[in-house]
């Protein structure tokens, strides 16, 4: 069982000590270096965790945790009102009886709202025009009743509008039971096909004939595609493809044409996509072109055309190309879009008289459009200095409308209709910030570049009220994530204005890991790169204090999942430089976790983190990964969440972390594990409840700051 400590750490009732856990050896060996993982009982399968009644072992396990949170609730329970009223503030911003900008697809226009007082959304549509009668999908308000967690998704409507594919998780594993509804009589049919993706399905235009994706069971990898016939039993549901590459996954989605249905397979390095008629959902899959390694691309259907975005020649920033339908090999691609060394182009939508790009060029999104017949091409007009803007739901093909979403650090987030041809715009909807308080002229943003130590230029992106002042007492949050080539976008946050309004910095470092600047600066974080990620966050966080923006006595920092290890590698290195860090969900067991395949996702992850079996990739992981380093020495104050059914980062890397912190950290800093008992890595479910988690968060750094209401 838990040992007892006489460690005591600061916040709260200086008397409650932290649990301590049991330490149990366990040799770890590879490549001739042992490892010793003294808390590495603190795993449980699937199966034990949703266990009701736990043995012995799960028993401890789960008593350690409550344990943390327990003394985390201790600890912070002079907070507890003040976590109340920012909860209670956060979602008084919020239009709880709000609905989404409609969208027209086959015939019908369809809408996402919530109700005043609902957790969860309601789904629903009208027919032809937005006078109709509505007709409701989904009520997921009545459907996640006596859940902890509930989450929809994977809606697919079949091509003659009779039919809805849905799916279902309700333990945040990531792993959804596929249902179908008739629209018409409201009967939901009574196979359910379990252990699905949710999403990556296709109805071929038959209307019966149904392409979905299943995981392994054991590892979660999407790795086979089923076809599935309406109203048959599931358990004769034929294997279509299975990707054998455990470095890979698969998917399977219907053009936006309607016809073809594609099945792909991806890895971080490289694809390949099969295609058939989707009036023919009996044929054989037919192969685009077959994987090769660093050969990427994906597939859209234009006529007598696939085109692609591909790194094909070279193509580091990505190009278009296309290739006749009936002669696909890449020998006969062309170039419709030739590569360019300053612009990363990361999607493209086809319209039927359009073809829309969407770059990056310096950091900051642009949206390209031009004319199949080449009359026109321009780029639509953005002013401020940091922003978001990205193609957003546009399932219509013979159109001149595209629509839009565009905001930033101060601008609410707004769903905009452009019209291609006349070049007019019509703002659909600006997000609703309710309280009262909310004035977008209050706050400034700016993007301010560090110097990193190799003489790479780091933006970051802040924002903060105008009349808080800059000095070394200002509290500022420095987040970033950077891994996975995933950009965190400058968008609006109506949550952080509990902290811009309370005299917070907010900054977001768009370090190398990330595609900020291209793929390059992707690139440039990965593998045996990687450490450029945590050394430019440092650097960035350097950078701020020397320009005054704070100091290391007011400075946080934050980051999740990938970020986390981000938060666990800068612990390590300089934790002298923030005041406190949140880590949430995070991925600091990286060398346990990356040589063990049975956990979820590692095999897919080589060629982002590099596979330990090989000597020289285990050598530079073990020298960065976060548990591996903790050493005897002052730690700052530190936060990390998790939650016990994470699917993505198992719950017990952060758990082992904190119990190896608690046994190896001097001094008096804090020190909590805060694990949500019912949910996964994305946190809790509906809109409400995940403000409650936020709120955690920033009480901690607030109380930090002496900040109490």
């Amino acid at each position: 069982m838990l040992a007892s400590s006489c460690k005591k750490e600061k916040m709260g009732n200086d008397n409650i000590k932290p649990p301590i856990a049991d330490k149990v050896p366990n040799k770890l060996e590879k490549h001739g270096d042992v490892r010793t993982d003294d808390y590495y009982w603190m795993r449980l399968t699937d199966e034990q965790r949703n266990d009701k009644t736990p043995d012995e072992h799960t028993q401890k396990v789960l008593d350690y945790l409550n344990a943390e949170n327990d003394y985390f609730d201790q600890k912070m329970a002079h907070t507890e009102k003040f976590r109340e009223e920012l909860f209670k503030e956060m979602k008084a911003r919020i239009k709880e009886d709000d609905e989404s900008v409609p969208y027209k697809d086959n015939g019908y226009y369809y809408i996402t709202r919530f109700e005043t007082g609902g957790q969860y959304p309601i789904y629903s549509r009208k027919k032809e025009t937005l006078k109709a009668k509505e007709e409701i999908l989904f009520d997921i308000n009545k459907m996640a009743e006596g859940y902890e967690y509930y989450h929809l998704g994977g809606l697919n409507v079949s091509e003659n509008n009779k039919l809805i594919a849905f799916a279902v998780d309700t333990v945040s594993r990531r792993q959804y039971d596929l249902q179908f509804k008739n629209l018409k009589t409201g009967k939901i049919y009574p196979e359910v096909i379990k252990n699905t993706t949710g999403g990556g399905s296709a109805w071929s235009n038959d209307d019966k004939t149904f392409f979905y994706t299943k995981k392994d069971p054991v590892t979660l990898r999407s790795d086979k595609i089923y076809k599935h016939i309406l109203g048959t039993d599931a358990s004769k549901d034929v294997l279509i493809f299975e990707e054998k590459d455990d470095t890979f996954g698969t998917f399977v989605y219907k053009t936006k044409s309607n016809k073809y249905i594609i099945i792909g397979s991806y890895s971080t390095l490289s694809n390949e996509y099969s295609f058939i008629d989707a009036d023919k959902p009996n044929d054989k899959f037919k192969i685009i072109q077959t994987r090769e390694r660093d050969l990427e691309y994906s597939v859209a259907h234009y006529k007598d055309y696939f085109y692609i975005l591909t790194n094909k020649d070279g193509a580091k920033n990505f190009k278009i190309m296309k290739t006749p339908v009936d002669k696909t090999e890449k020998e006969n691609w062309v170039d419709v879009i030739p590569h360019r060394d300053d612009t990363l182009l990361e999607d493209f939508s086809i319209f039927n008289d359009y073809l829309v790009l969407e770059e990056r060029v310096n950091g900051l999104n642009r949206i390209r459009i031009k004319r199949w017949d080449n009359t026109d091409d321009y780029y639509m007009p953005f002013d401020e200095e940091t922003y978001s803007a990205g193609v957003y739901n546009n399932p219509e093909f013979d159109t001149d409308i595209i629509r839009y979403g565009y905001q930033s650090f101060t601008t609410p987030a707004s769903v905009i209709d452009f019209n291609m041809n006349d070049k007019s715009k019509e703002i659909k909807k600006e997000q609703e910030v309710l309280g009262g308080k909310f004035d977008k002229n209050n706050y400034k943003s700016e993007r301010v570049w560090a110097t990193a130590r190799d003489g790479k230029k780091v933006a970051i992106s802040l924002v903060y009220r105008k009349d808080t002042k800059l000095d070394k007492d200002t509290p500022l949050l420095l987040y970033a994530y950077g891994s996975y080539g995933y950009t965190i976008p400058d968008g609006f946050s109506t949550t952080r204005l509990s902290l811009l309004d309370r005299g917070f910095v907010y900054a977001l470092a768009h370090v190398r890991g990330s595609q900020y600047l291209g793929r390059e600066w992707y690139e440039d974080g990965k593998l045996f790169n990687k450490i450029n990620t945590f050394t430019d966050f440092i650097d960035c966080g350097k950078y701020l204090i020397e320009n005054n923006y704070t100091s290391a006595n007011h400075q946080y920092a934050m980051g999740g999942s990938a970020g986390g290890l981000l938060m666990g590698a800068i612990l390590n290195i300089n934790p002298e430089l923030f005041n406190g860090v949140v880590a949430a969900v995070p991925f600091v067991d990286v060398m346990t976790t990356m040589l063990d395949e049975t956990i979820p996702l590692t095999t897919s992850e080589y060629d982002e983190w590099g596979d330990p079996n090989k000597k020289e990739y285990y050598d530079y992981m073990l020298s960065y990964s976060p548990y591996d380093n903790v050493e005897k020495k002052e730690y700052t104050n530190i936060l990390v969440t998790t939650g016990l059914h994470d699917s993505q980062v198992q719950y017990y890397e952060p758990a082992k972390w904190v119990a190896k912190l608690r046994d190896y950290k001097t001094g008096d800093k804090i020190l909590f594990l805060h694990t949500n008992m019912e949910a996964g890595h994305g946190g809790a479910s509906g809109r409400f409840n995940a403000l409650k988690e936020t709120a955690i968060d920033y009480v901690f750094m607030l109380d930090l700051e002496g900040i109490k209401e």
